[in-house]
């Protein structure tokens, strides 16, 4: 499957992700893509889900950048596999590091990059959605297994976010990496 580099006919709609560090992540990627063939999003913790913004991208990247200013880079440890009940999506839990995922979506989820989600924000990192709902069970139990078996750390720290945008062809590319503060606090 070719994945291109996300280049497409570019959308209102945003979001704003943390993704995974290099061994981890690439073995949830190929999860994943194991999980729903034709997935070509990269692991990632969501902190602002997809929106349209009322404001131009640019302005939205320099509001996130002055907001995320004094955030501290924070870790992160991945749990069991789960699903949402409504929408049969299969996710990875959030052990450590949601209250801080929280903390940045209420924080962030205001003025042009503000928008009213359909479902309460949780921290987790998406597998698979918009499966046949026959298939969900099945896909779940391959999900527990590999996730089993992955025999490296599940933990990492979020030290960066990286700013996105979805295409026609639901490619999405990315904008801009946004650095967490280096600064000890005072």
């Amino acid at each position: 499957m070719d994945c291109g580099n996300g280049a497409g006919t570019r959308i209102n709609s945003f979001a704003l992700v943390a993704y995974l560090p290099e061994a981890l992540g690439e073995y949830l990627d190929r999860l994943r893509a194991e999980l729903v063939t034709d997935c070509c999003a990269k692991a990632h913790l969501t902190v602002l889900p997809p929106r349209p913004l009322l404001c131009p991208p640019d302005e939205a990247w320099q509001k996130l950048n002055q907001k995320l200013q004094d955030v501290q880079p924070f870790r992160v440890e991945l749990g069991e596999i789960e699903l949402f009940p409504v929408t049969q999506v299969i996710y990875l839990s959030v052990l450590k590091g949601g209250p801080e995922l929280e903390r940045l979506h209420v924080m962030l989820n205001s003025g042009c990059l503000a928008f009213r989600e359909p479902f309460q924000f949780h921290p987790h990192l998406t597998l698979a959605q918009g499966l046949e709902p026959a298939g969900v069970p099945a896909a779940a139990t391959l999900a527990a297994r590999r996730w089993h078996d992955f025999p490296g750390p599940r933990q990492f720290t979020v030290d960066h976010l990286t700013f996105v945008q979805n295409t026609l062809e639901n490619r999405w590319t990315d904008l801009r990496n946004i650095p967490l503060s280096t600064r000890v606090p005072t």
